[in-house]
């Protein structure tokens, strides 16, 4: 039970951290934003973010979004490594 928790809290946390990374891959590379899969990476992306969303606010967009989003994903990378040591500690 334990392997399918520690699984699913990998899955889950990897998930989050790749959607956060591709909307800056999209973003950085000049991707229509009226592209369905844009939009939609988007409208995941950022409450996916939570509060890193806004945290910077450099003049250029494409920083503002590097650094906000690139944030958000190392944040979701650390919580799914720090919830996977609880998890398999559990075992």
């Amino acid at each position: 039970m334990v392997g399918i928790a520690a699984a699913v809290v990998s899955w889950v946390g990897l998930a989050l951290a790749v959607v956060l990374v591709v909307h800056v891959v999209l973003t950085v590379g000049g991707a229509n934003p009226d592209n369905p899969i844009t939009s939609t990476v988007k409208a995941v992306a950022e409450p996916v973010a939570l509060a890193f969303k806004d945290l910077f606010s450099p003049a250029d967009a494409e920083l503002r979004v590097i650094v906000n989003f690139g944030l958000a994903a190392v944040f979701w990378l650390v919580v799914r490594a720090i919830v996977l040591r609880l998890v398999r500690r559990l075992n």
